[in-house]
C-alpha cells in the first residue's frame, strides 16, 4: 500500500517518476527561461502572517458563494488541456474529485474528454473554459454544447492568443504533439504509463474538438495542429461583447494581469475575472497574479468577483490570496500531479492536502470563516 503523500511536492515527485520525460515536461514546463514560472512560487514569500491569538476558532466554515453558486471551499479545479496524456480518464477523475468535495470544476476546450462525457458525472458546479477559435461556427457550437451539458459558468481565456515559447516542448516534439526520437525511446522505459494511458483507447485526442477535425487528424499531432491553426489571433474586446451576447449565464475572463483591463472587463458587463499568467507558460518575465491582486482588488472594489491562479501549492498560498482580496483560487498543476501519480485517488489526495492546509491555517489565524480573512493578517516583506 502506498504511503500517503504529506504535501504536493511529494505528489510531484511521484508524478515525475510515473511519466515519460516528455509528458512530465509538458506538465511542468514554462516559457523561455522560466523566470515567471519560478517567480510564481517565490512570490508567496513576500507576505508573512501576523497570527492573532486567543480567538475561538474551534469550528470553521470554508464555504463560499461564487457566481451565485455555493462551494464547500473557495477552490476550483483549473481548466487544463490534454490531460489524457497523463492517464486515461484523467478529466473524469478530476471532475469526480471536484464533485465529491463540493468545489467547482472548470473543463478546458482542449480536454481529452468531451463536455458531454463530463456532464454524465452530474457536477453541480460544471464550468466551461472557452478558447475562441477563428471558425465562429465551431466557437458557437462549443457554447451550445456547454449550455446543453448544463455548464453553469463560462470562463473565456484571453492570454493564449499567441502561444508562449515553451522550449522543453520543442525539444520533446518535432511539431505539436509529434514526438521526437528520444521521446519515443523514453516511452519504452515507462511500460506502466503505456498500460494505463495508451492501452485503453490509443493515443489521446481532443474530445471537444473531435466533431470539427477531419477524421484522419483527430488524435495527437493532428488535433494539436488543428487547434494551433484555429486560435483567433484577432481576439478583442468586441469579440468578448459578441460572446457575452451568446451566453446568458455568469461569464468570466481568464488571463487578466493589467489593472486597467480588470476595470474595463467589469465595465463591459463581465461577471468576474481570473488573474493569471497561464502558469508561467506564456510571456516569460510577466508579473505574477499575486503581485497585482491587491491593486486590482482596490481598483475594482469589494464586490467584484476576482479569482486567481498560477503557482499555488500550499494551503497557506491559498489563504494569502484570499486575505489579499481573491474570492477563490484555481488549482492546476497540483491536481495534475495527483492524477499522474495515482489516478483518481491521487487527485483526491492532492485536493485533501490543500483543503487540510487551508483549514489549519484559518485555525491558526483565529478565523472561523473565509470572510474573516483580510490584509490585516499579512505583513509585506521589503
Amino acid at each position: 500500500m502506498k504511503r500517503l503523500a504529506l504535501n504536493i511536492e511529494e505528489l510531484r515527485q511521484r508524478a515525475k517518476r510515473a511519466l515519460p520525460r516528455f509528458a512530465f515536461s509538458y506538465l511542468e514546463g514554462g516559457a523561455d527561461d522560466e523566470q515567471t514560472l519560478r517567480d510564481n512560487r517565490r512570490v508567496f514569500a513576500r507576505w508573512r502572517f501576523i497570527p492573532p491569538v486567543l480567538n475561538d476558532a474551534s469550528e470553521r466554515d470554508l464555504s463560499v458563494t461564487l457566481c451565485g453558486q455555493k462551494l464547500a471551499a473557495p477552490l476550483l479545479i483549473a481548466p487544463t488541456g490534454y490531460n489524457g496524456m497523463l492517464r486515461y480518464g484523467a478529466d473524469a477523475m478530476l471532475a469526480r474529485t471536484a464533485r465529491d468535495a463540493g468545489i467547482g470544476y472548470i473543463q478546458s476546450t482542449v480536454s481529452t474528454a468531451p463536455i458531454e462525457e463530463i456532464a454524465d458525472e452530474h457536477l453541480p458546479q460544471h464550468w466551461f473554459q472557452l478558447y475562441v477559435l477563428k471558425d465562429r461556427t465551431v466557437t458557437t457550437g462549443l457554447l451550445e454544447r456547454a449550455k446543453a451539458a448544463g455548464c453553469t459558468t463560462l470562463v473565456v481565456s484571453v492570454d493564449a492568443v499567441h502561444f508562449g515559447n515553451r522550449e522543453k516542448d520543442k525539444r520533446n516534439y518535432r511539431r505539436p504533439m509529434k514526438l521526437s526520437l528520444p521521446s519515443l525511446f523514453d516511452i519504452a522505459l515507462h511500460p506502466a504509463w503505456v498500460w494505463r494511458t495508451i492501452r485503453p483507447a490509443g493515443v489521446p485526442g481532443f474530445g471537444n474538438l473531435t466533431p470539427y477535425i477531419p477524421a484522419d487528424k483527430r488524435r495527437g499531432a493532428g488535433g494539436a495542429s488543428y487547434f494551433a491553426a484555429q486560435m483567433d489571433t484577432r481576439l478583442s474586446w468586441e469579440t468578448l461583447t459578441w460572446i457575452r451576447s451568446q451566453w446568458s449565464g455568469p461569464m468570466l475572463i481568464k488571463g487578466i494581469l493589467a489593472p486597467d483591463d480588470a476595470t474595463r472587463a467589469f465595465a463591459a458587463g463581465i461577471d468576474g475575472i481570473v488573474l493569471s499568467n497561464h502558469g508561467g507558460r506564456q510571456l516569460d518575465g510577466s508579473v505574477s497574479a499575486m503581485e497585482v491582486l491587491p491593486e486590482i482588488r482596490h481598483r475594482c472594489g469589494p464586490d467584484a468577483t476576482i479569482l486567481i491562479d498560477s503557482g499555488f501549492r500550499r494551503g497557506t498560498d491559498v489563504v494569502k490570496a484570499l486575505a489579499l482580496g481573491a474570492n477563490g483560487v484555481l488549482l492546476g498543476r497540483p491536481m495534475l500531479y495527483g492524477v499522474a501519480a495515482d489516478g483518481e485517488a491521487g487527485a483526491k489526495q492532492a485536493l485533501a492536502l490543500i483543503l487540510q492546509e487551508v483549514d489549519r491555517t484559518l485555525a491558526q489565524l483565529g478565523c472561523t470563516s473565509i470572510a474573516r480573512l483580510g490584509p490585516h493578517l499579512l505583513r509585506p516583506q521589503s
